[in-house]
């Protein structure tokens, strides 16, 4: 075999493909994305926006490692909004809605100005191996690309399948061809391939739509970045949402196209995500249901496409016709294009490493739709960390892997590898046990230090992430270095602020963890040390706010931590270990899990098993100890 032209491939350029290959690149590997169409690089082939619950805090994660999301959301922007204000900081999720024609044009423009990456047409279709790793990739053409490590970022092209009704199109979106020859390779080469399915409403035009009456969805006053790197001005929110809701009207109509509806003929064989389902499906589901809420998001400033968030559909195009327009406000519209399905085969995460190499093929690494989830959040951690230890892996460096107590990317990828999927997986604050500590606001002072030793942030960037640290825990040290008395002109002051009074000293930290008090009310009280700077003052508000909470989840991950280091080799002969149940031996061979800790997180696996286990690795210890 020559040697390699390339050192990594990234096959696909959705939002996996374009963070993988921007990683590897930027890590010094000579890296080729293979795409379609180098000019819709990370299309948005569904809702052009970015964030939401648990998806903006991933977001903030992967721009703070080093990854290219954030950037390229703050500059095509069009509407921001942090979603769950009225909850606790835990929960805040930013969320922008783009230009959705934007997007791609400035992601190809940051990729184009990265060294060592190329973007360039084409169409991976299988992997070239010798002696029983990846050593190439070839193309539909019959070329070979030799390199020494293949990602794949197929997304929803793979083996896709579109349905529109009792239409049925090959392709992965509307307009471009599905990769049917790769998905072959793969079924053929063993893995096993999961048919999943997901689904588009109708696009609809702008000066068409009836806005009188329509409830307003407005954004932020000032909105807040996504990109830890953005300078300037916060960008503005350029457009206004607006929201609908289905009628009785609607659901009726929707009714009568069900025996031609791909959901429920029989014509579609995937399953759809749970928490985006159709609308067909909701209405079968909910039956008593009057009406469904509807968002109405433009695509951008000039464009006047609409995205009807809420209605996403296979039913035929005449169906479709009538239901939408007795939706309110859209009674006259012009339908640009109509809803459709899409199947596509999904490859079972539990055939992956923590580090996202496949267990079947050393060399190969699985980021994005073809592990089973959905959005393009997911897809794109995955790349970034796909990306990241593919490089890893070339070097002989140990894997980076984020814990689950560390990153909602630790907990995505744990979820996968761990319990693998039975529908398309979809990230929430909830499937954080340790969510109060990855909030969105802190994601640079968790992950900066990992992006600047894995080369992808600047010096100055994380000196700029220590300066906001070492502000934060200052100003909460001086704090708790002031007392104020229970003196009737402290209490006086504290009434006149609508604040409790105080019977003992209190410190003005201990005053600042009371529910609603801010800054502001401490210089009331006299304090002079308020930080200049924005960025810590919230964090010493939210710090301070729940500092009891956050040092319960520090010492519960901290006893986690020790089971995630009680490492497991790979070659554990879980049948020869006595007092192991069957389905513990079945299951633990089946995901060959790296650590105590993931053993502890596979569905079945009990606290006697752990046991078994533990004993194990004791007296694998003691006979070294032995031998030499």
């Amino acid at each position: 075999m020559s040697e390699p032209t390339f050192d990594v491939v990234v096959i696909g350029g959705g939002h996996a493909g374009c963070e993988a290959a921007a990683a590897a690149a930027q890590m010094g590997a000579k890296t080729l994305l293979l795409t379609f169409d180098p000019a819709r690089v990370a299309f948005m082939s569904c809702n052009p926006a970015i964030g939401g619950v648990a998806k903006g805090q991933l977001v903030r994660e992967i721009d703070a490692l080093g990854g290219i999301m954030g950037r390229v959301t703050d500059e095509c922007a069009i509407h921001f909004r942090m979603l769950n204000t009225s909850r606790g900081a835990a929960v805040h999720s930013p969320r922008a809605q783009c230009e959705r024609l934007k997007y791609p044009q400035v992601m190809k423009r940051l990729l184009d100005a990265i060294p060592n990456l190329t973007v360039a047409a084409g169409e991976g279709v299988a992997l070239i191996e010798d002696k029983g790793r990846v050593a190439g990739v070839a193309d539909r053409n019959g070329h070979t690309i030799p390199c020494r490590a293949a990602i794949i970022a197929s997304g929803t092209f793979l083996g896709g399948l579109m349905h529109c009704g009792e239409k049925k199109t090959e392709g992965g979106r509307v307009g471009e061809p599905a990769s049917k020859l790769l998905a072959d390779y793969l079924e053929q080469r063993g893995f096993d391939l999961l048919r999943l399915k997901t689904g588009t409403p109708a696009r609809l035009n702008r000066d068409t739509i009836d806005w009188q009456g329509l409830e307003q969805q407005p954004g932020d006053d000032p909105p807040k970045r996504f990109s830890f790197d953005t300078n300037g001005p916060c960008p503005q929110n350029l457009v206004a949402c607006r929201m609908t809701r289905t009628t009785q009207e609607t659901h009726d109509w929707i009714r009568s196209g069900l025996d031609r509806a791909p959901l429920f003929s029989g014509q579609i064989s995937g399953i759809g995500p749970r928490y985006c389902p159709s609308i067909e499906d909701k209405i079968v589901k909910f039956p008593d249901r009057q009406n469904h809420r509807i968002f109405l998001e433009p695509e951008g400033v000039e464009d006047k496409t609409v995205y009807p968030n809420g209605i996403p559909t296979s039913l035929p195009e005449d169906i479709q016709d009538k239901f939408i327009h007795s939706i309110p406000g859209l009674e006259h519209v012009e339908i640009y294009q109509y809803g459709y399905a899409v199947e596509y085969f999904a490859s079972n995460p539990m055939d992956n490493h923590p580090w996202l190499e496949s267990k079947r093929l050393p060399g190969l690494f699985l980021a994005g739709q073809i592990n089973g989830t959905s959005g393009y959040e997911e897809a794109a951690g995955q790349g970034l960390i796909a990306g990241i230890n593919a490089v890893l892996r070339m070097r002989g460096e140990d894997p980076f892997i984020p814990i689950r107590d560390e990153a909602y990317l630790g907990v995505m990828i744990d979820d996968l590898v761990t319990k693998g999927v039975t529908e398309p997986y979809r990230l929430f604050t909830s499937s954080a046990e340790h969510r109060l500590l990855l909030r969105q606001d802190n994601a640079d002072l968790r992950l900066s230090g990992h992006g600047a030793r894995l080369g992808l942030i600047t010096s100055e960037r994380l000196a700029k992430t220590e300066r906001i640290r070492q502000g934060t825990i200052e100003c909460i040290e001086a704090l708790n270095s002031v007392k104020i008395l229970p003196t009737q002109e402290i209490n006086d002051k504290l009434g006149e602020l609508g604040l409790e009074k105080i019977t003992q000293p209190q410190t003005l930290e201990a005053i600042l963890r009371r529910p609603g008090v801010t800054f502001g009310h401490l210089e009331a009280l006299g304090f002079t040390g308020t930080p200049s700077c924005e960025r810590i003052r919230e964090q010493v508000e939210i710090e301070v706010a729940y500092s009891t909470y956050v040092q319960r989840h520090l010492k519960q991950a901290d006893a986690q931590r020790h089971y995630e280091g009680v490492r497991l080799a790979e070659d554990t002969p879980y049948a020869e270990l006595p007092g192991l149940r069957r389905e513990a031996v079945d299951k633990l061979a089946r995901i060959r899990p790296s650590s105590l800790g993931q053993a502890a997180r596979i569905s079945g696996i009990r606290p006697a098993d752990l046991v078994v286990l533990y004993a194990h690795l004791q007296n694998k210890s003691k006979n070294k100890v032995s031998a030499r």
